[in-house]
């Protein structure tokens, strides 16, 4: 984890009320990030890829691998902090968990618009292009949905919280086995992926002793990641993960995985790239829409490489090219598309150590 801005790869994670209030950042948490953010990347650069081909290449057996767990870990790893910031006050609160997402949200909605409005114009025509980027204000647009999310989990869990919380947690878990369809991303999403969000605040103690196992004993670790890789492969390529209560069941699995995965990462100090991912996160999700758009056409045109291999190259272009951009922000002193100005704050700054938990 980080200490005074250096990583103290050996100093175990912290556990239980610790983690409220640590300052530093925690290594295996950028790890488990770092992991999500490249499936999430990977699926959206595999599948639009396969789509524009009108076929699918050996990148297609991966994402599917990872469908079960790959938004639920996502989810569960982002309500790991909250309990650092619950407790405050409402203004505070909203600014850190509510204003910080919406910020990024509305700013990049209009900026992927820009790029796809003369498309949609040219087949639909311009009073479409308004409708739609109108209605990107309820129905979340294309890749932003899991930031349109956030706040809301972030503003129901914090009106939740004198609750009993066994009672949230079990409706929460029977909306996600009940697998609900309303065709509104806002509907299905929340019924989906709440009760790993909520279990990720909920049950953030017990994830940290988890991880903090996981260290001491990395042999037992690996054993028990390719028991759980083998029977994930075995539901999903099967057709079974899809089931109610299942489907929960392979999520978490999935979660506890990524996280004792991270966690090894984190002690051997391997796959920095994927901390790296991790801590920057936020800027790849926001961003890899064009890099990743942009080689796809690219490639899809002049490489000579198989599908699949074009679908790889499509995910790295899209992680790489985001990271870059997010580079030459900074460069050209363009930091707002990055970070939110101090114009759209409405709390008093929060200090670097709550920056894990603000993102």
């Amino acid at each position: 984890m980080t200490v005074n801005g250096t990583y103290a790869a050996d100093r175990p994670a912290l556990s239980g009320s610790a983690a409220q209030f640590a300052p530093e950042r925690i290594d295996w948490v950028d790890y488990a990030k770092g992991i999500c953010i490249v499936m999430v990347v990977m699926m959206h650069s595999v599948l639009g890829t396969e789509l524009a081909a009108g076929q699918t290449g050996y990148m297609h057996h991966l994402v599917e691998f990872a469908k079960p767990f790959r938004m639920p870990d996502f989810f569960l790893i982002s309500g790991l902090f909250l309990a650092r910031v619950i407790d405050r006050d409402w203004r505070t609160y909203l600014d850190r968990k509510v204003v910080h997402f919406l910020y990024f949200y509305v700013l990049w909605v209009t900026i992927q618009f820009a790029f796809k409005a003369p498309g949609f114009a040219a087949e639909h025509g311009w009073t479409y292009v308004a409708q739609l980027y109108l209605m990107s204000f309820i129905e979340p647009f294309g890749t932003l949905w899991f930031i349109y999310m956030l706040p809301v989990f972030f503003v129901l869990t914090k009106a939740a919280r004198n609750m009993p919380p066994l009672a949230v947690w079990i409706v929460a878990a029977l909306l996600e086995t009940a697998h609900i369809s309303t065709g509104w991303t806002m509907i299905d999403e929340f019924c989906a992926r709440f009760v790993y969000f909520y279990s990720g605040y909920l049950f953030a103690r017990q994830v940290f002793a988890l991880s903090d196992r996981a260290r001491a004993r990395p042999a037992l670790a690996l054993l028990g990641l390719a028991a759980w890789a083998m029977v994930n492969a075995a539901l999903v390529y099967g057709g079974f993960s899809d089931l109610p209560v299942l489907s929960l069941v392979l999520g978490f699995a999935g979660a506890v995985a990524i996280i004792v995965g991270g966690t090894l990462l984190a002690k051997m100090q391997w796959l920095t790239f994927l901390r790296f991912c991790g801590e920057h996160s936020i800027v790849i999700y926001l961003a890899f829409f064009l890099p990743m758009a942009t080689s796809r056409a690219v490639l899809l045109k002049f490489s000579p490489f198989d599908i699949g291999s074009v679908a790889l190259l499509v995910t790295i272009s899209g992680i790489v090219g985001a990271l870059i951009m997010w580079r030459l922000a900074l460069l050209m002193r363009a930091n707002f598309l990055f970070e939110r100005p101090m114009a759209f704050w409405i709390a008093p700054k929060a200090k670097r150590a709550d920056l894990q938990a603000a993102e």
